[in-house]
């Protein structure tokens, strides 16, 4: 426990200012953190959703290479996949009480997750998970197997029916879908969690700021898809992951290219970046499990140009102005639909033309949680837009704005994306958010924050 605490205060404490590169541990380290953080989890919190959702009994299971997203959580972090195949018991005996952890497999899973599967004494495995079964005798058994989200579907055709073929007639009543168990599962952050997301998302600002730099980009050579692969380059060579590859995109003042009504279905072409090019990246780490989701703007100056024409932050004030309005509307207990209808009444008072497509971001960057707007849908979202907004929850405040800027006699689109924290009461960004377009090339990397 005390050199986890060492590494973290590595982490969290080695950076005062993005003048230089964020901490990252090394594999080993990165290991210990993530199997520290998920026996908290097991232990500190899983407890609390059980008893929240009536679930006594939670059956997790896949087979080698085709993993159910709800066990990739599970896992250690030396584990890259199930062992042919891994069936993970959670039983709470009465609520509120310690979960107890069971592994029906050839191998301990993890800490928490002891073997509890003897293949000599009994060869059959679906046999041995109905001993278990019988002996705690669950008042409702929850399965990954759920309508609105596929975070929470992980059981195959297959295995679901094995189950309900082996499992005693006097339980199959009470099989029910795990859905709102494995969706809080994914979306609760923890304490310990919590206080690293910050440098998370430090170290996604550091290496999208350098990208948009003249480190990296020499205007009239340069194109987007060379700095897409600066930023997949350097991912790599900071030991970090990417749940997506980067997209970076170009707003001229020509006013007869019309990029702000491009569809987000097709993906912009290569272009070479010039003076008085407004550049747009969209951009995503992975670091101890955890997700980035983040969109920023930074403006090439031309001959003459000192800073970022005031025309230009201007229109990023309104895309600002719209994300207020959105995380203002979080309210503990509103569905995804009732926020984004209340956000969509004031931006429409207010005169602002926008789109809000907020998406929850934990384990996985299009994480399970209450979906706020769909880019092609702003309307209500059946389903997962109907969920609950709860404390403890981050999400990827996704949105634009789309801004007429007369000096280029168009449509120019705001388009913003920060990761952020809901406590209960209020949203906070992870490590602030974007106030003004980083120009190209600029006296700090790191201007804007």
């Amino acid at each position: 426990m005390k050199r986890l605490l060492v590494l973290f205060l590595g982490v969290l404490t080695s950076v005062s200012s993005f003048s230089q590169q964020p901490a990252v541990l090394s594999q080993r380290a990165q290991a210990e953190v993530v199997d520290s953080w998920l026996e908290d989890r097991i232990q500190n919190l899983l407890p609390s959703l059980m008893t929240e959702t009536g679930i006594d009994m939670w059956i997790v299971m896949s087979r080698e290479y085709n993993e159910d997203p709800v066990i990739r959580t599970l896992l250690p972090a030396t584990w890259h996949a199930a062992r042919r195949r891994t069936i993970l018991v959670m039983y709470q005996p009465t609520p509120t009480a310690k979960v107890e952890t069971y592994a029906v497999a050839r191998y301990d899973v993890g800490k928490s997750f002891k073997k509890a599967w003897d293949p000599e004494a009994q060869p059959d495995q679906w046999k041995a998970l109905m001993e278990i079964i019988s002996a705690k005798n669950p008042k409702k058994i929850g399965l990954n197997f759920a309508k609105d989200y596929g975070h929470a579907d992980g059981l195959t055709h297959f295995d679901h029916e094995e189950f309900l073929k082996n499992l005693p007639l006097e339980y199959k009543a009470k099989v029910t879908s795990a859905q709102t168990l494995a969706v809080r599962w994914l979306e609760t952050r923890t304490p310990a969690e919590m206080a690293t997301y910050k440098h998370i998302q430090e170290l996604a600002h550091y290496i999208i700021a350098e990208g948009l730099s003249n480190r990296v980009i020499t205007p009239g050579v340069t194109t987007t898809e060379d700095v897409v692969w600066f930023y997949r380059e350097k991912i790599v060579e900071m030991k970090l992951d990417t749940w997506f590859h980067p997209t970076v995109d170009i707003q001229r003042p020509d006013p007869a290219s019309d990029e702000a009504s491009r569809s987000f279905a097709v993906r912009p072409s290569e272009q070479v970046i010039m003076p008085g090019d407004l550049l747009h990246i969209d951009f995503g780490i992975t670091y101890l499990r955890l997700n980035t989701d983040t969109q920023e703007l930074a403006y090439v100056l031309k001959a003459g140009e000192t800073e970022v024409p005031k025309y230009l932050q201007d229109a990023l004030a309104v895309g600002n102005r719209l994300q207020d309005i959105l995380t203002s509307n979080y309210v503990a207990g509103r569905t995804g639909n009732e926020i984004l209808r209340e956000a969509r009444k004031v931006m429409q008072t207010e005169g602002i033309r926008g789109t809000i497509y907020t998406h929850p971001l934990g384990y996985y960057g299009h994480s399970a949680g209450p979906t706020i707007g769909m880019w092609d849908n702003q309307g209500d979202t059946p389903g997962a837009g109907d969920f609950p907004l709860h404390a403890n929850t981050g999400y990827a405040i996704e949105l634009n704005a789309v801004v007429f800027v007369k000096e280029w006699n168009k449509d120019v689109r705001v388009m913003l994306e920060e990761g952020a924290f809901f406590d209960g009461k209020k949203v906070t960004y992870y490590n602030g958010r974007q106030k003004s377009i980083l120009a190209i090339p600029r006296v700090s990397d790191y201007l804007g924050y």
